[in-house]
């Protein structure tokens, strides 16, 4: 399969002007050859990562996470990267923790995503419905509020948003010390890992190429 018609689905779906000015996404690696027959899907490009491809016969790699130096050892793989792109396309990377928790959302804010719910929910609601993909989560309720009326979400990094949207709660992952001791809102940490560890799928699911697809098994640093 042609893997320029490939990154096309993605790059229409996820335009590559879209990404932050900091970011690398994009092509990493791209070797002379047009076709490739199968693709390793990954969150994050690792030795782990490499060997998978290696091993399951895979020419090229697409992730979330992009290389922003590429090792010498991986030169011999196709790269391919979409992130903050996917993370800010419609339906990109947090729309798909939404859709996943069973929410609906009510309005993009650029990266961010706001929940208005209906009927509102307590915080140990919220709390249980993301323990379902995320066992490690942290969170921080300052002033003691118990009903949750509307949720933020942000895939990733997303504490500098925390606190600029009038919500009850905040989702998202990489909280720091100061800022959840600052916050005036309920703010759930799910993990970086696990905010975005559905992107693999997502970016599967985009370019449609199915069983010439395969999911690499990828597993959070922290224990």
């Amino acid at each position: 399969m042609n893997k320029y018609d490939i990154v096309k689905k993605i790059e229409d779906f996820a335009p590559l002007e879209t990404q932050e000015s900091w970011d690398s996404c994009g092509w990493g690696i791209d070797k002379d050859e047009i076709d490739v027959h199968k693709i390793l899907f990954a969150l994050t490009i690792t030795d782990d990562v490499v060997a998978q491809a290696r091993k399951n016969d895979c020419d090229m790699i697409i992730s979330h996470h992009p290389l922003f130096y590429v090792p010498l050892e991986y030169r011999d793989i196709n790269i391919y990267s979409a992130h903050t792109n996917l993370d800010r396309a419609e339906g990109g990377t947090t729309d798909t923790i939404i859709k996943k928790l069973g929410f609906k959302k009510s309005r993009n804010e650029d990266f961010v995503r706001i929940v208005e719910l209906i009927n509102p929910i307590s915080a140990e609601e919220l709390k249980k419905k993301l323990q379902v993909i995320s066992q490690n989560l942290r969170y921080v309720n300052n002033l003691g509020k118990n009903e949750i009326k509307s949720i933020g979400f942000c895939a990733g990094s997303g504490a500098e948003f925390i606190d600029k949207y009038e919500v009850d709660a905040f989702v998202t992952g990489d909280l720091k010390f100061h800022t959840a001791l600052d916050s005036k809102q309920i703010v759930f940490d799910i993990g970086h890992f696990e905010s975005e560890i559905f992107a693999p799928e997502l970016l599967k699911e985009i370019t449609q190429v199915g069983n010439m697809g395969v999911i690499a098994y990828e597993k959070s640093p922290f224990i």
